[in-house]
């Protein structure tokens, strides 16, 4: 069964028109999560599926059933928010329990979903402290646990680890998807950070000015990006970018040569060249697809990113080995990994 169908959804407001004609579909079981900058329209749509917002036109389906004007509480969802919104009155068995009670649901079953809930979630040691006795993290599961005993048909996470440290993060990330794994259950998650939308996604969505750019599995946005701003949006540090031509079977760089062109699609030309950094190797000047000067070596431990400096074409990012940190200050060649080019259109989109 299909857990969400968005059919032409738009909203506006007033003026304004913040989702434009979004169709997705969303599977039984699929952790899907929403991906692009400040103000592309992602929490927004959120707030559409839960009923916090109305759309404007189109139509939404949960578990094959229109809700369009079916209140919140009555669609069988379960969020949860950035802030953690918890009662600070109640107890952490309290708070995951308030919503069964108001359900009027039986004690014994109240009191089997908590405990099932909170083992799931580490938190059987501190049902019965406050809010104010908990960590950051400890809160946020306790905010992930109450939606966990409503057994909804689906889960909305709207940037649930933004409040988190660093480390706090990357706990609470794991947990969230041990407990996908764990009720196979159907979630849609908002976040403006790719880890997290990298790591857990089984799908990513990413929008926008209120468009869908893409939707796909990680690997699929990272190696077959459909557009520029995909391309660049996805991957840390982002996809170079460098103006280029073709001239038959060959592109060709600014003052440099470039190599073999070989796309599908030959009618359309290119302007632009991407690589990502790991697919740049370091060569003695001279060699390669272009050469430059190292202006700024990043080290990292593992890795070493190197920022360099090519005449005409800008500067380039290299994501090399630690040891690489060496090469500050001197001139390089840099060799392009050619199975892994991708050329852009004066439109944007990818050439395949």
């Amino acid at each position: 069964m299909t857990a969400l169908n968005l059919k032409n959804v738009n909203k506006s407001f007033g003026a304004v028109h913040v989702l434009k004609d979004i169709d997705l579909e969303v599977e039984e079981g699929e952790f899907v999560v929403f991906v692009g900058p400040s103000g592309c329209g992602k929490s927004t749509l959120l707030r559409v599926i839960a009923g916090l917002e109305d759309a404007s036109s189109g139509t939404v389906e949960i578990a094959g059933e229109v809700v369009n004007d079916v209140p919140p509480a009555k669609r069988g969802i379960a969020m949860v928010f950035q802030s953690y919104a918890l009662y600070p009155h109640l107890t952490v068995r309290g708070n995951m329990a308030l919503g069964l009670k108001q359900e009027g649901q039986p004690k014994q079953v109240i009191e089997e979903r908590v405990a099932e809930a909170a083992r799931m979630l580490s938190l059987g040691d501190y049902l019965d402290r406050r809010p104010a006795e908990l960590s950051g993290g400890q809160r946020q599961r306790v905010a992930i646990g109450r939606a966990v005993v409503r057994q909804p048909k689906l889960f909305l996470f709207d940037e649930p680890l933004s409040n988190l440290d660093a480390a706090l993060r990357m706990n609470t990330r794991v947990e969230i998807a041990r407990l996908h794994r764990t009720l196979n259950a159907s979630m849609i998650y908002v976040t403006h950070d790719q880890i997290e939308a990298m790591t857990l996604a089984d799908k990513i969505v990413v929008l926008k000015d209120g468009l869908i750019m893409q939707v796909g599995t990680p690997r699929t946005l990272y190696e077959k990006p459909d557009n520029l701003f995909v391309a660049q949006f996805i991957g840390s540090p982002k996809m170079n970018v460098i103006p280029c031509s073709a001239s038959g079977d060959r592109f060709l760089l600014e003052g440099h040569d470039g190599g073999p062109y070989t796309p599908e699609d030959k009618a359309t030309p290119p302007v632009s060249l991407g690589i990502r950094p790991e697919h740049i190797t370091v060569v003695p000047e001279g060699e390669g697809h272009c050469s430059g000067h190292v202006e700024i070596a990043e080290y990292l431990g593992a890795d070493t990113l190197l920022y360099v400096h090519c005449d005409g074409l800008g500067v380039i990012t290299v994501r090399g080995a630690g040891e690489d940190v060496e090469y500050r200050g001197k001139d390089v060649g840099l060799k392009f990994d050619e199975s892994r080019l991708h050329f852009f259109a004066a439109d944007e989109r990818a050439i395949v």
